[in-house]
């Protein structure tokens, strides 16, 4: 491929893996330390395909269902999180289990409970079908918690049917999307209880505001991410929102056209909360090996959060 005009590539900080997602690895690969494999996961710890794999490699076994899980054998619940029938399952059936729920969704369950307990009926504002939501609404009886995908659904909302009502969120969402709904939600529901502090994790709004802040110099963006993973998915859309329309969701670097790429000349690089650093230093140093080009870094956030390990893997 020929060298031609000299591309500048903007690398927003910051990008890649949180703290949730840092921990909930860490403890699949302790736990392959300390127990040996095969160590269960029920469901991908986190999505991505890259993650994943290796992972596969070292010996785990991802699992849709705690039925599939030979006796005997321990299981990991993933990033996500999991109803509170799923817990039980595992104690019915003597299954060990580690669970690597992050702290963040953790506190959303917590969230979910306590209105719940005080007599709320709770909206739930996120994606029907993903894990995190699931583990959301099974934390309490079904009928007191509604998800609110869209505006259509709050306008199918009828007042009159409710007296008391809360309000929380999926983690991984676009900030500003959930705002527009959040509007909708406290117009039909002035007494709207909302959570104290935003349901959003801090990584998800960093990612996204970083994004934004190099949008529209970028002829296009690339953002390494999986293509089940909803706070990838949202850092397109935001890209987009916020003015680069070639954005491309990359979950595996070879599937990269380099070709096309040479019609930009202002590129920009970002990877999701789910994404490793390797991958971003693959598509770097292939970037550099292809063309001429000078690195734009930003930081619109400096992240020093870490959460505790589960205390059998703090040894």
């Amino acid at each position: 491929m020929n060298k031609k005009m000299e591309k500048i590539l903007y690398l927003p900080n910051p990008r890649g893996f949180c703290a949730g997602v840092e921990r909930a690895i860490n403890i699949v690969e302790l736990s392959l330390k300390k127990y040996g494999p095969p160590i269960y996961v029920r469901h991908e710890i986190v999505h991505n395909p890259w993650v994943v794999k290796d992972l596969e490699g070292k010996g785990v076994v991802f699992v849709d269902e705690l039925s599939d899980i030979p006796k005997g054998s321990r299981v990991i619940f993933s990033a996500h999180g999991v109803s509170s029938s799923v817990k039980d399952e595992a104690k019915e059936k003597e299954i060990p289990f580690i669970d690597a729920t992050c702290p963040l969704v953790l506190k959303v369950h917590v969230e979910a409970k306590r209105h719940f307990e005080n007599g709320a009926h709770i909206f739930l504002i996120g994606h029907k079908g993903h894990p995190e939501v699931d583990g959301t609404i099974g934390q309490i009886p079904e009928k007191s918690i509604t998800l609110i995908e869209g505006e259509v659904d709050i306008s199918q909302l009828n007042k009159a049917d409710y007296t008391k009502v809360a309000l929380i969120t999926q983690t991984t969402l676009s900030v500003d999307d959930t705002a527009k709904l959040i509007l909708s939600l406290k117009k039909k529901f002035p007494d709207l209880i909302e959570p104290p502090r935003e349901d959003i994790c801090y990584a998800t709004t960093n990612r996204q505001t970083a994004v934004k802040s190099i949008a529209k110099k970028c002829d296009a963006i690339y953002v390494i991410g999986g293509e089940n993973s909803s706070n990838s998915l949202r850092l397109v859309e935001v890209a987009i929102q916020s003015g680069c329309k070639n954005t491309f969701l990359i979950s595996e670097i070879k599937s990269i056209d380099w070709n096309q790429m040479e019609n930009f000349n202002s590129i920009g690089l970002t990877a999701s909360a789910s994404a490793p650093e390797v991958l971003i230093n693959e598509f770097l140093y292939l970037f550099k090996s292809k063309f001429e080009s000078r690195v734009e870094k930003s930081t619109i956030a400096n992240e020093n959060i870490s959460f505790k390990l589960p205390k059998e893997l703090r040894e």
